[in-house]
């Protein structure tokens, strides 16, 4: 994709920009808008372009280019502020310690580091003072203010003691560039001589762990420190259990009140969520205001609260990683990850304080987005009045955002349709343009417009309709719509959704005869969307029976934020065949799984590596340590290979699992697979092993789906 080293040339109208699809008066000068059809001149240095010379923003295959803007605001290096939990164990606390400091070590020496860490009480410790470790204390049960913790830290400007000078900065020097000594020094000193919170905590009760206060703490920190606009900000949370104490509890001390489960939630008997969801909604919006990403590391076998601090990171853009324990290699991996340099694997290309604007036709309205994003207040016409999503505005904000970053974009059409053929006999053509401005990792503010085209077509013609459909892409969108729509409406049915839609689709496009099912054939772009759906009704997005909230929060979370292929993989997972005859796709149902085989499946939060019962023996009897069978230790070793592979592109970094047939940990691969071989079928005696479920089979499932889409 070019990089055009000058500023965009946008409409007088709607603001578009000058774009391949937009028509040149070379003569006169004049380009014409074609989403607003408003005549416009080009700038004074764009005097010297013809047929011959043209920018590059009208090359037709330049629909997507990327503009560097001037500056407005002093560039400031990148502003990391980590907010440590100290109410875990002994052994916990050193690992998550270690871990920060080895991250220390990878980060850029300009960038600027600050400590916060909490307990019964918040601890903001000052680097700048070398003369001995010196922190400020909040209390962990009181409720702060942003101006009153910037007043206690003494982070306000001083006044100029002459008229006309500007306000001196505040005496306090909480965060500091790595590369001043003192700082450096100060935070391995704070790290290392870290202990557990000091407070005893009864046998009967949890820890006091004030964690919304904390975080109060450390964005009123941050926007004191930092001026707006200017870098990449983050907030980095590490909690190891659930809030206790102060703003944003989620559960009383005592060990006999149990943490909030999905049933409570749906019978609205979680007596703190409410309360502690609009505090953590609250500082959302003020991260947002403020351009802050706020990153959670969830380390603990209990619900830490991620559930009600979602819109943290969903609103800002962030990063959120949940595992058991702070040793977990999945936590002190993925850590690091998120520093790894621009010439090495799995660099992510972080980027902040981007806008997303959509321009579309007329007889386009924008009905709203889905993504890890936060809505802006800017209006336009082409605003839908029915809103999917965030809607409301044709402005989004996303404080973070990656090179994994997807923003699903949903739409309205407006049109009557009267018109769909112009002059010439030809439909005529629609546009939309994404317009996103943000500061690249570099330190550049850039501009990238991505220009699209479609022609309209009568709703009646299923062929253009079937033609343009991308099933994989519907697949990911539907996961997105249903987990948002099971978090925003009341006793909504994510699986009555799920069927109701697929069996419309049917019934619209499917070739058929009335009550003949034996007659149902799907278009070829269409017929891997019923397996998708099966699948996606079974997934941990639409059950969430015997699944915390916390672990539902971070698996929503990452759907929202990734790709369609990653977020296909997620319900839909890609399982591969190991075997002597070599490597092969294999169906994702019990039937794959083979004495002689080695699977691997990629389910995107883990790898499986599972091997076959015969495949399992040879290993155990040693057969690989034999040099008359080295093909055997290579057959071993390739699907290893593999899965670490996948675990170096992937953030967050996945669970690897290695596990043998009949084994324990069998059970990640066989939740995934097609039950076509249950305890009660006539197909289990022919399998080389059977799920004990009572759920339909694929097959079930579609003979069941072509009879009601072909009822009368």
């Amino acid at each position: 994709m070019p990089v055009l080293p000058y500023e965009p040339v946008p409409c007088k109208q709607c603001g578009g920009i000058l774009n391949p699809y937009a028509s040149v008066d070379f003569y006169g000068k004049i380009w014409v808008c074609p989403i607003c059809y408003t005549r416009c001149h080009f700038p004074p240095h764009y005097q010297g372009i013809s047929e011959q010379s043209v920018p590059a923003e009208l090359y037709p295959q330049y629909t997507t280019v990327e503009y560097t803007l001037n500056r407005t605001v002093p560039l400031h290096p990148p502003t990391y502020l980590f907010v440590v939990d100290t109410c875990v164990a002994e052994d916990e606390l050193q690992a998550c310690k270690s871990t920060i400091t080895q991250v220390l070590q990878m980060i850029p020496e300009e960038s600027h580091v600050g400590l916060v860490t909490f307990g019964t009480h918040v601890h903001v410790h000052e680097l700048g003072f070398s003369e001995c470790s010196k922190c400020f204390v909040f209390r962990g049960s009181k409720e702060y203010t942003s101006a009153q913790v910037v007043d206690q830290l003494g982070m306000r400007p001083v006044a100029p003691t002459r008229p006309g000078q500007p306000p001196a900065p505040p005496g306090r020097q909480f965060i500091l560039p790595l590369a001043d000594v003192n700082c450096e020094t100060a935070i391995n000193n704070v790290l290392q001589d870290l202990q557990r919170d000091p407070f005893p905590v009864p046998t009967t009760d949890r820890p006091a762990r004030c964690t919304g206060t904390a975080m109060q703490v450390a964005e009123a920190l941050m926007s004191a420190s930092i001026p707006p606009g200017s870098c990449m900000a983050r907030v980095m949370l590490f909690t190891g259990g659930p809030t206790t104490e102060g703003m944003g509890k989620i559960v009383n001390r005592d060990l006999t009140e149990e943490v909030r489960s999905h049933k409570d939630l749906a019978k609205d008997a979680a007596p703190h969520f409410r309360k502690a969801k609009k505090y953590y909604d609250a500082l959302a919006a003020e991260m947002v205001s403020h351009g802050h990403i706020c990153d959670i590391f969830c380390a603990a076998l209990d619900n830490t609260g991620l559930f009600e601090m979602k819109e943290m990171i969903q609103l800002t853009g962030g990063q959120c990683v949940l595992t058991d324990s702070f040793t977990n290699p999945v936590f002190k991996d993925s850590l690091k990850r998120m520093f790894t340099s621009e010439d090495n694997e799995g660099f992510l290309g972080m980027s902040s304080h981007a806008t997303l604007d959509v321009l579309p036709s007329r007889d386009i309205k924008i009905s709203g987005t889905l993504g890890c994003c936060a809505r802006s207040d800017k209006k336009s016409a082409a605003v839908a009045d029915t809103e999917v999503g965030l809607g409301g505005t044709c402005q989004w904000k996303l404080a973070g955002l990656d090179a994994d970053s997807t923003v699903a974009v949903m739409f309205e059409i407006t049109g009557n349709g009267s018109a769909l053929q112009d002059q010439s006999g030809q439909a005529p053509q629609l546009f939309i343009q994404f317009i996103t401005r943000y500061m690249h990792w570099t330190g550049q503010l850039r501009c990238r417009v991505t220009t699209l085209t479609r022609f309209w077509t009568d709703g009646s013609n299923s062929a253009d309709l079937i033609n343009g459909f991308d099933q994989e892409t519907a697949a990911a969108l539907m996961a997105r719509l249903a987990t948002h729509k099971m978090e925003t409406e009341d006793d909504f049915d994510p699986t009555r959704f799920l069927d109701r839609s697929l069996i419309r689709l049917c019934q619209r496009f499917a070739e058929y005869r009335k009550d003949d099912a034996q007659s149902f054939i799907l278009h070829s772009n269409l017929q891997y969307f019923p397996q998708f759906m099966f699948n996606l009704r079974r997934s941990q997005f639409v059950q969430v029976f015997g699944v915390a909230p916390d672990e539902t929060a971070s698996h929503r979370l990452v759907l929202f934020k990734m790709p369609v292929l990653d977020a296909l993989a997620m319900f839909q997972p890609q399982l591969v065949s190991y075997s002597f005859n070599g490597v092969e796709p294999a169906l994702l149902d019990v039937s794959s799984i083979m004495p002689e085989r080695i699977l691997l499946l990629d389910a995107f939060f883990y790898v499986v590596i599972f091997h076959g019962a015969t495949v399992a023996q040879w290993r155990k009897e040693g057969y690989q340590d034999r040099p008359e069978h080295e093909a055997f230790k290579q057959l071993l070793e390739a699907p290893k290979a593999e899965a670490q592979q996948i675990a170096r592109r992937r953030f967050p970094v996945p669970k690897i699992v290695d596990c043998d047939q009949n084994g324990s940990q069998a059970r990640f691969l066989l939740a995934k697979l097609n039950p076509s071989a249950t305890y009660n079928n006539s197909t289990a005696a022919m399998s080389s092993e059977v799920i004990m479920t009572d759920d339909v089979s694929l097959q079930v499932f579609t003979e069941h789906l072509k009879r009601l889409a072909v009822q009368s």
